[in-house]
């Protein structure tokens, strides 16, 4: 991909991160996330905070950020098992940056002894659904009527990969 470079986000990412990341969220729709990020929320959720295992940044030639990935511990999971989230900028859009996030994530995974990753995407993204299928995710459960702040129920499809060190 030409002109992009992908590298490890830092605290000083947060705020841009923030903006792509509410931008979604306010456009609704994909993200289950519906309460918008202050830079500070950001960097501890998925930059340095004790839950943030890697977060990979995608920028252009001049340094513009396009969008990241994030694996995260969750609760809900074993402690062998990473928690993923990919966003990408919505206004000028560049084709690969979901596709580069991942090879450096995965590149970066080294000595953490993950076995899987979950991605957890709402059953209404069509393109999130289709993204993390493209990686080698494939569907393991199902979260079904997950109530929206609005009420509106939406099922959650649970997918894994699991990592070449579970085999």
């Amino acid at each position: 991909m030409s002109g992009v470079v992908v590298r490890p986000a830092h605290g000083r990412d947060a705020a841009e991160l923030a903006v792509i990341l509410n931008a979604i969220i306010a456009r609704g729709g994909t993200t289950a996330l519906e309460v918008p990020y202050s830079a500070v929320q950001l960097e501890r959720s998925y930059i340095g905070g004790p839950d943030a295992i890697s977060c990979m940044v995608a920028e252009d030639a001049g340094g513009r950020l396009l969008g990241f990935q994030a694996l995260t511990r969750h609760a809900g999971l074993s402690a062998d098992w990473a928690d993923i989230a990919t966003f990408a900028r919505q206004d000028g859009k560049v084709p690969g940056v979901g596709r580069a996030v991942f090879d450096a994530t995965l590149a970066g995974l080294g000595a953490l002894a993950l076995v899987a990753i979950n991605a957890t995407i709402r059953a209404d993204n069509t393109g999130g659904l289709a993204f993390y299928r493209k990686m080698g995710f494939v569907p393991y459960d199902r979260s079904p009527a997950v109530p929206m702040r609005d009420g509106t129920k939406v099922d959650r499809i649970h997918h894994r990969l699991d990592l070449p060190s579970a085999a």
